[in-house]
C-alpha cells in the first residue's frame, strides 16, 4: 500500500524549501523576502546587509538541499516498499536538515537582533514536527493493517516446521528431542 500523507507531504515540504530557495536568491530582495514570506518584518539588520552574497548563497543552498532531500524522500515513498528496511532514513534525514536549518536562521536572525524570528522558526518547527509525527503514524497504521500478513508467515513457518519434523521423523535423523537416529 503506497503512502498518501507521506508522498503529499514530502512533496509539499520539497516545494516549500524549493521556493524559499528561489525567492532568497532573488537579487534585490533577498534573505529580506523569505523573512517576510515567513511572516517577520525586518526594520534593518545590525551586522550585515542581509541582501549581501554572504548571507544569501549559504542559506540558499540550504534550502536547496532541504528541498532535494524531500524530493528524494518523495521519490522514495513512491517507488520503495514501506517495509524495506530504511525506508523512513531518508524522511528522518530531511526533517532533521529542516529543523537544522530553521534553528540556523533562528541563531542568525536573533545575531541580527532580528524582531519576531523565535515566534515565526517555533510555528515552522512545530508544522514539521506534526508532519512527521502524521508519517509515522501513517506507518503505523499500516503496519498495523498487515498484522493479518503476520498470521499468514505464522501459519507458513509452523507448516514449514511441522515439515522438516516429519522429513527428519521419516530419515530417522535426531531431532532436537531425541539421542540419535538409527
Amino acid at each position: 500500500m503506497r503512502h498518501v500523507l507521506t508522498s503529499f507531504l514530502c512533496a509539499h515540504w520539497a516545494i516549500v524549501f524549493a521556493l524559499l530557495a528561489l525567492i532568497c536568491i532573488d537579487g534585490n530582495r533577498g534573505v529580506a523576502a523569505v523573512l517576510g514570506i515567513l511572516g517577520v518584518t525586518v526594520e534593518s539588520a545590525r551586522l550585515i546587509n542581509l541582501e549581501d552574497i554572504v548571507v544569501v548563497a549559504p542559506l540558499a543552498t540550504a534550502f536547496l538541499v532541504v528541498a532535494v532531500l524531500f524530493f528524494w524522500a518523495f521519490v522514495d515513498t513512491l517507488i520503495n516498499d514501506a517495509s524495506s528496511p530504511g525506508a523512513d532514513s531518508v524522511v528522518r534525514i530531511a526533517f532533521i536538515s529542516a529543523s537544522g536549518v530553521m534553528s540556523v536562521m533562528l541563531i542568525g536572525g536573533a545575531a541580527q537582533g532580528i524582531n519576531g524570528l523565535f515566534m515565526v522558526v517555533a510555528v515552522q518547527l512545530a508544522a514539521l514536527l506534526a508532519s512527521y509525527v502524521a508519517m509515522l503514524a501513517e506507518r503505523r497504521s499500516v503496519a498495523a493493517l498487515d498484522e493479518d500478513d503476520f498470521h499468514v508467515r505464522a501459519h507458513s513457518m509452523a507448516k514449514a516446521a511441522a515439515h522438516n519434523s516429519l522429513l527428519s521423523l521419516i530419515s530417522g535423523r535426531a531431532g532436537p528431542n531425541r539421542e540419535g537416529g538409527r
